[in-house]
């Protein structure tokens, strides 16, 4: 959904898309402006931050916590501790750049309201007349940001919206045709043909502080607490987990030192593989395009580790360019042929959803999986695969489900990678995985953790058995299972399906779709 411009402002090509910005922009168009920060929070490379303050004489920053988001979220939610930290983080950060230009400090209004609400009525008091913001093509999103347009537009608020959450976003790349991609490859060969240092280059929003407006006398200095937005703690303190930009570059600084063994060990939980950045980008505490300068840069250098992280930071764009032109896809197959799978109902088919989701299926790399996500929030990338296949194909429940639940519980996510995976997983989606292709879980197991260092520290209760046991301990012997405690139906349950005949099953589900899949 694009927004219109004011009929005062013409498009003006940018390298992140098109902005409604014009060379009257740089001359301070406008006294006030209002920055509305969303998933966007830092200061660093801050595409509609960088424009608000060049455009405006003073500018004041805001950010919701939106009760229409917040309403459905369980009270010790992550996610919103996350941002609440981060927060913290972005009002230091203002308040830090006011003082060395002799003003007095700036800092973030925090606002716990519908943004429909709090930002017409911020907008007026602070007699503001333009309001700046990053793009958020979630489909929630979108309707919520007509309806503000709405308003504010009404009130005779100019609005400026900008690319920052991807490299590039929406119809930006396109096949020969004028298409939106829908293949992984030649998409990413698209991208890697266009990107350059011109859609790379950073928002030095920094050199530009000056304008940044003193708070309002009558202002809260301080970010809600928790309490205060209805919420309590989570253990994201105990789990360590590094918020806010600050945290977000000290991720990214232990990452380069492991970046260029990315390839290699990207797939096995028990190792420190991945970035740990997925939460970082979902909520815009760094910046796409720092990450994407530092992969390219190390893959110029010969760097395997770095290229293969880089096809990862393209597969987000695909994605959410998928979903940006196939809304459909948000609730529905992709392939919409494949809306004719009948899934597994009934009585049944709850006992085994909920089975799964307490990680309690009876193959332990599952498990242990389902235990990370309900434990952390966090589920290591080739789990999410072996979790997804075993509900959609084992069990042959639908990916819908699943995906509702992963979106319940991880913290970092974002529809249109939770989506893409999900149908990716299940054989739905764009460039999906062949339907008959089905992941066996106990050989995932003994492949990505031979040794059964995850399974061992998520699944205490099979500690104690033998690695040869571990990966299937319906096949132990009585005596391995005694030894180590462990009594299969009582405190770790059977398999509640055969992998063999759950296969057969599914390839069987799928037949009313081969055809089309072939």
């Amino acid at each position: 959904m694009a927004f219109a411009a004011s009929s005062a402002l013409k498009p003006h090509r940018t390298p992140y898309g098109v902005s409604f910005v014009t060379m009257h922009v740089m001359r301070k168009q406008y006294q006030t402006g209002l920055m509305w920060f969303r998933r966007d929070l830092r200061v660093e490379d801050n595409a509609a931050l960088y424009h608000a303050l060049k455009s405006c004489h003073r500018v004041f920053c805001v950010f919701v916590f939106d009760r229409d988001i917040l309403a459905p979220l369980p009270r010790a939610d992550r996610r919103v501790e996350f941002i609440r930290e981060s927060l913290v983080d972005l009002n230091g950060q203002l308040r830090r750049l006011t003082p060395e230009n002799g003003r007095s400090q700036a800092g973030l209004l925090v606002r716990h309201d519908r943004a429909l609400s709090a930002l017409p009525a911020l907008a007026a008091r602070l007699s503001a007349d333009a309001v700046f913001f990053n793009h958020d093509d979630d489909p929630q999103a979108l309707a919520r940001d007509a309806s503000v347009q709405a308003a504010l537009e009404g009130a005779g608020v100019a609005l400026h919206r900008f690319k920052d959450h991807v490299i590039f976003e929406r119809s930006e790349v396109l096949t020969l045709a004028g298409k939106p991609y829908t293949v992984f490859t030649p998409y990413k060969n698209a991208w890697l043909k266009k990107v350059d240092a011109f859609y790379l280059k950073p928002y030095p929003a920094e050199q530009y502080a000056a304008a940044l407006a003193a708070r309002p006398a009558d202002e809260a200095e301080e970010v809600p607490t928790l309490a205060s937005l209805g919420f309590e703690a989570s253990n994201l303190s105990a789990l360590k987990i590094p918020t806010g930009s600050e945290g977000g570059t000290a991720l990214l600084a232990d990452f380069v030192g492991r970046m260029t063994h990315y390839k290699d060990t990207r797939d096995f939980p028990s190792v420190k593989g991945p970035s740990y950045l997925g939460v970082h980008l979902r909520f815009g505490t760094v910046s796409i395009r720092k990450l994407a300068s530092v992969a390219l840069e190390a893959q110029k250098n010969g760097s395997e580790g770095a290229a293969t992280w880089l096809s990862e930071l393209i597969w987000r764009d695909f994605y959410a360019q998928i979903l940006s032109n196939f809304p459909h896809a948000a609730s529905s197959a992709f392939k919409p042929d494949y809306d004719a799978i009948a899934w597994e109902r009934g009585a049944n088919a709850q006992a085994h959803f909920e089975a799964w989701c307490a990680g309690r299926t009876g193959y332990p790399l599952v498990d242990a999986a389902m235990a990370q996500i309900n434990q952390t929030g966090y589920m290591h990338n080739r789990l999410r695969m072996v979790t997804a296949s075993f509900l959609v194909k084992d069990l042959g429940i639908d990916w819908r489900w699943g995906e509702r639940y992963f979106a319940e519980k991880l913290n970092d996510f974002d529809l249109s990678a939770n989506n893409g995976g999900w149908q990716w997983a299940a054989s739905t989606g764009c460039d999906a995985q062949p339907y008959f292709r089905i992941f066996n879980p106990v050989s995932q197991s003994e492949k990505f953790d031979a040794e059964g260092k995850f399974i061992r520290k998520y699944l205490p209760v099979l500690e104690k058995l033998p690695t040869s046991a571990l990966h299937s301990p319906w096949l132990a012997k009585p005596v391995e299972l005694s030894a180590a405690g462990v009594e299969l139906g009582k405190n770790y349950p059977m398999p509640l399906v055969q992998h063999d005949e759950a296969r057969a099953r599914t390839l069987q589900r799928y037949a009313v779709v081969k055809k089309s899949a072939a």
